[in-house]
């Protein structure tokens, strides 16, 4: 008997699991010697302790192109347009890495700029040309950022915007309090409940990215149903872990649609997108 016909003839046998025992032992080996090599390369090199920022694999920076594009109703040339615009943003880059050297948390900061899934949140913006956006949960600031980079751009072709943005540690945000960013954001220190029932004008996008328990979770959307114009988009940065946002679009009669990252190069399994339109 060759010996293709001996493990077939062994796998219909009680013996399998242990004939199939060193193949995945050896699997699982070279999946967690990845997975250390990258964990032990972060230790070593990132300052980072939460938020983490990394790169997008081409792969799901390509599949975030298509979400996108399917989202906005756009072409998905049009997307990768708008993805290349903001990771080729010089300026925007040099100010980043300027106000995160001169920072009072500069050392729990790193020196390369990467956006991850925020490309993403920076396309629809561009796609849906919103008015108002509102975000909760602003931390560094570097969402913020990136928000208020394409309202400047949808600005400059004739359609402005701002973003509020809430958060409720005092210390927030000091990415986004430089111009010409700044110009364009309404940094609100506070509760989020609070804030979002203060608010004065209907909004156009919002992003949850604040507690993301998912009782609080649950709160921000409903807070925020009554202040939102026709055809408002919603994201949520949570998707991954709740299902919150799709039971939302679900009982108020809108599609839903997620999309989950894969971080190039990084140990952290990556975050997500979650968009309800």
């Amino acid at each position: 008997m060759d010996r293709i016909k001996l493990r077939r003839a062994i796998a219909r046998t009680p013996l399998a699991p242990v004939a199939a025992f060193p193949k995945r032992l050896r699997t699982i080996a070279r999946y967690d010697a990845k997975v250390l090599r990258s964990s032990v390369r972060w230790l070593v090199k990132s300052r980072e302790h939460h938020n983490y920022t990394y790169d997008l694999t081409p792969l799901s920076r390509n599949h975030l192109a298509w979400f996108v594009s399917v989202i906005c109703d756009i072409p998905v040339k049009q997307v990768r347009a708008y993805l290349d615009e903001i990771e080729s943003d010089d300026t925007l880059r040099q100010h980043l890495l300027a106000a995160i050297a001169e920072s009072d948390r500069r050392r729990l900061a790193d020196k390369e700029i990467r956006y991850a899934r925020r490309i993403g949140w920076y396309a629809i913006v561009r796609a849906a040309r919103p008015k108002h956006v509102v975000e909760t949960g602003v931390d560094k600031g570097l969402g913020s950022v990136v928000l208020a980079a394409a309202l400047l751009r949808n600005a400059a072709e004739g359609h402005p915007g701002r973003v509020t943005s809430l958060d409720i540690n005092p210390e927030a945000g000091y990415l986004a309090r430089v111009a010409p960013w700044s110009e364009v954001v309404d940094l609100v220190i506070g509760d989020s409940l609070a804030s979002i029932a203060a608010l004065d004008r209907p909004v156009d996008l919002f992003l949850h990215d604040s507690d993301h328990r998912t009782a609080h979770e649950r709160r921000e959307f409903d807070a925020v149903e009554p202040k939102l114009a026709p055809g408002a988009i919603l994201l949520t940065d949570n998707v991954t872990i709740t299902n919150v946002l799709a039971q939302h679009a679900e009982s108020t009669g809108r599609r839903f649609l997620a999309f989950r990252e894969t971080p190039a190069n990084h140990w952290y399994p990556g975050d997500g997108i979650g968009v309800a339109w």
